[in-house]
């Protein structure tokens, strides 16, 4: 399989935030963000793959900063990491005030796609070419990631199969909840 540069799929979604997107805060919705991310991920990794692909997790969803109705948005995705079957696309969001002339940097996120056939089945992904440091350096930083990730969720499941809860309701003490007496009762017992 020839390696596909990353400038190939570098994909580019833009569009006009209208008011059916504001949310009650008058703002725009996270949801309608999260949707033109998952469309422009789609984008940047089908063509990657020369496959349908599907989104299998999201990482680092964070709002810096909100989306104003009338501003236009614009998601750039380039596949960062490509596994055997998996693609790690990252996603940044920025948001231009054609008025004042200001744009914002609002979100960044990195979508897993899986690759899949026409039988439905996960199929392999071309290699990923590296051209510039920079490619370089996200391929790396989606390593760590994945990384990171592995650890966090081997350590999580161990803790939550070890964790009794009568043994740890002391933990509830400062934090803001409140057990029922029925509750309370059921987990002294």
């Amino acid at each position: 399989m020839t390696a596909k540069p990353v400038s190939y799929s570098r994909t580019t979604l833009t569009e006009l935030m209208i008011p059916s997107y504001a949310n009650f805060g008058g703002r725009v919705h996270g949801g309608i963000l999260l949707s033109l991310m998952d469309k422009v991920a789609y984008a940047c990794a089908a063509k990657h793959a020369g496959q349908y692909c599907v989104t299998v997790s999201v990482d680092g969803v964070n709002f810096r900063q909100s989306v104003e109705v009338g501003e236009l948005v614009s998601l750039l995705a380039s596949v960062n990491y490509v596994g055997r079957t998996s693609l790690v696309v990252g996603i940044k969001v920025v948001a231009e005030n054609v008025r004042l002339g200001t744009v914002k940097h609002t979100n960044t996120s990195y979508f897993t796609m899986v690759a899949k056939n026409e039988a439905e089945q996960p199929t392999e992904v071309p290699p990923l070419l590296l051209e510039t440091p920079e490619d370089v350096r996200r391929f790396l930083e989606a390593m760590k990631r994945k990384e990171l990730r592995a650890s966090f969720s081997e350590h999580f499941d161990n803790a939550r199969t070890r964790m009794l809860l009568n043994e740890n309701l002391d933990k509830l003490q400062h934090e803001r909840c409140q057990l029922t007496n029925s509750l309370n009762q059921d987990l002294m017992d």
